[in-house]
């Protein structure tokens, strides 16, 4: 039986159950209706729980990077400001260093003044002790070339006298 209501060639309505499907559609949407909310609540429910489970360990994450960059900032400042203590530490010492070579450097040049001077000194002493052997070496070459000229028997026999009586008196 073909019902048709204003069916004219081309366009109508088809009231035929079967020829339209419609207790197709209504099976598998009274199926979907019985059986999916089941199946399909129990793999949203498992999909909704691993989400939030998810997100737990994603905010516990967070939370522990959060906890290691505040600490990790700490550990930072603790090592700037132990660096700038190194630092600082570390000029005093080489100020200390340089002053102790300064002065090490300035005893160690008065020491050689004073050995320069010492030396200068026994030279010039030295020196003036070999003018003084020269000096008497010549005088007395000089007075022996001289002496017998002017030493006759008389005078010598007087010298001789004399320095006689210079020994008994000291």
């Amino acid at each position: 039986m073909n019902l048709t209501l204003l069916a004219t060639e081309g366009f109508g309505l088809n009231f035929n159950l079967f020829e339209t499907n419609i207790l197709n559609w209504a099976v598998v949407v009274f199926g979907l209706y019985k059986f999916l909310p089941g199946f399909l609540g129990k793999m949203l429910q498992k999909r909704r729980e691993g989400i939030l489970l998810e997100l737990k360990d994603a905010e516990d994450r967070l939370l522990n990077a959060t906890q290691a960059l505040e600490k990790a900032k700490k550990d930072l400042s603790s090592a700037a400001e132990k660096a700038s203590q190194i630092k600082a530490d570390s000029l005093k010492r080489s100020e200390s260093i340089r002053m102790e070579s300064e002065k090490k450097a300035i005893e160690e040049m008065a020491r050689i003044k004073q050995s320069a001077i010492s030396d200068e000194s026994s030279e010039a002493s030295r020196a003036i002790s070999q003018l003084r052997k020269e000096a008497v070496e010549l005088a007395i070459k000089k007075a022996l070339d001289s002496l017998p000229n002017r030493l006759d028997k008389t005078t010598q026999e007087n010298l001789v006298t004399q320095s006689i009586n210079n020994i008994e008196v000291n």
